[in-house]
């Protein structure tokens, strides 16, 4: 016989013994929340007694620092009030103490002594930058002049720096064209020793009139034929000898009109090449041109 178990006999269950619960466990929360309640008595305790000497010298210094009474709160000490004996405070009711007023005094005195030196100083610039580029108008105009054009530019000096306003009608393109007439080679052949001269950045600008280019024709619209002029004349310029690292192009269209489209030369006005020559004063000085100019009211 076999000595397996039988098969349909089963094996008793081991006995497990129940886990022993602690009933006594709240006793260690007990415990800290006691000790946690001396700790905070010791220092309530601690901070009840007042050293008189040391807080009168801590009361002292405060008082001279912040011109502010110091103040206890009253209660019955054996000792009496810490601050007994000490000068009277500062009445901040008063106002500031005299030795306040006078060092603000001194700042706002400094403080507009740099606003007004600075002040001066950018005016000194703009002043500077004006007569540069003022100098610049008229070696231009005179060379104008002598080509036998004195008529052929307008002058206008403001925040960008000096404006040469050259009129394009019959002076440097036919109408809706973008080829330089010979006036106009003449008048860039002119004005082009002193702007070589310069070290200021040229920006070379085309504009047109509010009248609409011929349908069917050339140019898809006045912004097409107002870059193209610019650039033409951008590289007449460069042809003359100026640096083309010193010089860009820009097409305006007909949003920049330098007459209202009321005024009776409008149509021949507006259509322009401006020659502007950027100023190479900070912004603050550039400011100042447009003012500078219309109180010196010599442009040609």
């Amino acid at each position: 016989m076999s000595g397996s178990a039988h098969p349909g006999r089963k094996r008793p269950k081991k006995h497990e013994e129940e886990e022993h619960e602690n009933h006594e466990r709240w006793l260690v929360s007990y415990a800290d929340m006691v000790t946690l309640l001396m700790c905070l008595f010791i220092v309530l305790f601690a901070m009840s007694q007042v050293d008189k000497a040391k807080f009168a010298a801590l009361a002292s210094g405060l008082s001279q620092s912040f011109g502010a009474p110091i103040t206890v709160m009253p209660g019955n000490t054996p000792e009496g009030s810490p601050l007994d004996g000490l000068p009277s405070p500062v009445n901040i009711a008063a106002g500031i103490a005299p030795q306040q007023k006078a060092a603000q005094a001194d700042v706002d005195a400094a403080a507009a002594q740099a606003a007004a030196e600075r002040a001066k100083r950018v005016a000194t610039e703009a002043q500077s930058a004006y007569d540069e580029l003022a100098a610049a108008r008229d070696k231009i105009n005179a060379a104008l002049t002598a080509a036998g054009y004195p008529d052929a530019a307008r002058y206008q000096i403001d925040e960008r720096g000096l404006v040469v306003h050259i009129v394009a009608d019959a002076v440097l393109f036919d109408a809706e064209e973008a080829a330089l007439r010979p006036e106009g080679k003449v008048i860039l052949d002119a004005a082009a020793p002193t702007l070589a001269t310069l070290p200021n950045m040229l920006r070379v600008e085309g504009h047109a009139n509010h009248l609409a280019v011929s349908k069917g024709g050339p140019w898809p619209s006045n912004w097409e034929l107002s870059a193209f002029r610019a650039t033409t004349v951008l590289r007449y310029l460069a042809s003359d000898g100026l640096p083309e690292s010193r010089m860009y192009a820009a097409g305006y269209g007909s949003t920049q009109p330098l007459v209202p489209i009321t005024d009776p030369t409008a149509i021949s006005v507006n259509r322009r090449v401006d020659l502007v020559v950027l100023s190479t004063a900070s912004a603050e000085a550039n400011a100042l041109l447009p003012s500078i100019d219309a109180a010196q009211g010599a442009t040609p």
